[in-house]
């Protein structure tokens, strides 16, 4: 009785960026084999690998994809690689989801792209769009399915282009208003915006400072209660709008571009920052409110409270006081960040590879 021929044995190496490329990427790694078996080709023996490192940049702040694969195919015995980064890739103005090169085994997914929700499974969907590309000359593909067919369905607007660099066969790109917003969404959870509050301790003291002030001072009580909410509200948006717009000049994280062709890139890039600093002042706002809240319920005796606004007290009247204190305490935390390391600021503000690309970037440029 003869035996059954050996399944061909495909070795996928992924290598990914340290921090949220790499979590990514080992999620997907585990469920990937049997998701290429029935999606790609049941035919083949996959195994899948990943190595998490910090993948080089060039002097233009680009990872070179071609000598990484070549190197690492070499080393670890892999048939094809994909790289994962959380570096934005764009090519012209357009989006770029991912690349592949199919003579050099190697392909190239930018997180991103693939905006700031349902990151795990965008990647699990991208990935094997990806290796089909990769294999389609070295294995026998399974028909699409149809539920998988369209770009469209599963990576928003997103089609085909031809690639500049004649070793890269295609990119992937995501089309019109809202491919773009979704990037700026990626970019932005890429930045962590949370970081902010723990890396502005001056400026947090000064907005906590500046909010006990006004908790335990009896004419701020008055003004709170007298104003209605609109105006509250207001004041609200324009004392974070202010720290916002205070930390984007101050410490310069506004930049502009050197040539008029950089112009598209430095407005994604600006508006990502700004969104970054808006994101992560409103946290700092939530956070200040849920603190000033019970402290005033705690340091405010409602008797003596009722005698200085001869009305009757409630919920209510704290939480608008500590409504209006932590809106006045925001607007002085702006001046206290005057006295932050602006380096502090910016590893705050951009992800750490986003600072190495601009540490690249301004380093040739001076070199030029």
């Amino acid at each position: 009785m003869s035996s059954a021929p050996a399944r061909e044995r495909v070795v996928i190496g992924v290598l990914a960026d340290n921090g949220a490329p790499a979590e990514v990427a080992g999620r997907v790694a585990n469920d990937l084999p049997a998701t290429l078996a029935d999606q790609v080709s049941a035919e083949v023996d996959w195994h899948v690998e990943t190595r998490a490192q910090s993948l080089p940049l060039d002097e233009h702040g680009h990872i070179p994809m071609l000598r990484l694969a070549e190197e690492h195919k070499a080393s670890h015995h892999w048939d094809v690689v994909v790289l994962v980064t959380d570096l934005p890739r764009r090519a012209g103005t357009r989006p770029i989801m991912s690349d592949y090169s199919a003579s050099c085994g190697v392909g190239l997914i930018s997180l991103p792209a693939l905006g700031a929700i349902r990151l795990r499974h965008r990647a699990h969907h991208l990935f094997v769009h990806l290796l089909r590309h990769l294999l389609e000359d070295r294995v026998p593909l399974a028909p699409r399915r149809m539920r998988f067919a369209r770009l469209g369905e599963r990576f928003a607007p997103a089609e085909h282009i031809d690639a500049d660099d004649a070793d890269i066969d295609r990119h992937l790109a995501l089309v019109g208003l809202r491919g773009r917003i979704r990037l700026l969404a990626g970019m932005v959870r890429d930045n962590r915006p949370w970081r902010l509050v723990p890396h502005l301790s001056s400026a947090t003291a000064a907005a906590a400072a500046t909010a006990a002030y006004g908790v335990v001072t009896s004419n701020f009580w008055n003004l709170a209660t007298a104003l209605p909410p609109w105006r509250l509200a207001l004041i609200t948006v324009l004392s974070i709008a202010a720290m916002t717009i205070w930390l984007l000049v101050y410490h310069g994280l506004w930049h502009r571009p050197a040539d008029r062709q950089e112009h598209g890139k430095f407005v994604l890039y600006n508006m990502s920052t700004l969104v970054t600093l808006l994101v992560g002042v409103t946290c700092m706002y939530a956070i200040l409110y849920l603190l000033t809240l019970p402290a005033s319920i705690m340091l405010i005796d409602d008797g003596y409270l009722a005698s200085q606004l001869h009305q009757p007290i409630g919920f209510g009247t704290y939480a608008t006081i500590a409504w209006l204190a932590s809106s006045i305490g925001i607007v002085a935390g702006a001046l206290g960040s005057s006295i932050e390391n602006s380096d502090a600021v910016h590893r705050a503000t951009y992800s750490q590879r986003e600072q190495e690309r601009q540490a690249r970037r301004d380093a040739h440029s001076a070199n030029d």
